[in-house]
């Protein structure tokens, strides 16, 4: 018997809040334990890039002001 390392799960995105209401400016962001993944919901091939957890509460922060 083979033992075979685990699979993680493929990240769940989420449309953000910021992102422009008419579709034509969609960010998609993915939290995940160390890092939040963030990509262009346009152009799926391009590969997300991340940011850590406090980088994107901060830039959220920084936004919403």
């Amino acid at each position: 018997m083979t033992n075979s390392p685990a699979q993680s799960p493929a990240p769940r995105f989420f449309k953000s809040s910021y992102s422009e209401g008419s579709g034509n400016a969609c960010i998609e962001v993915a939290i995940q334990p160390t890092a939040v993944l963030v990509r262009d919901s346009k152009d799926l091939t391009v590969t997300p890039f991340g940011v850590s957890p406090a980088a994107w509460s901060t830039f959220v922060r920084h936004t919403a002001s």
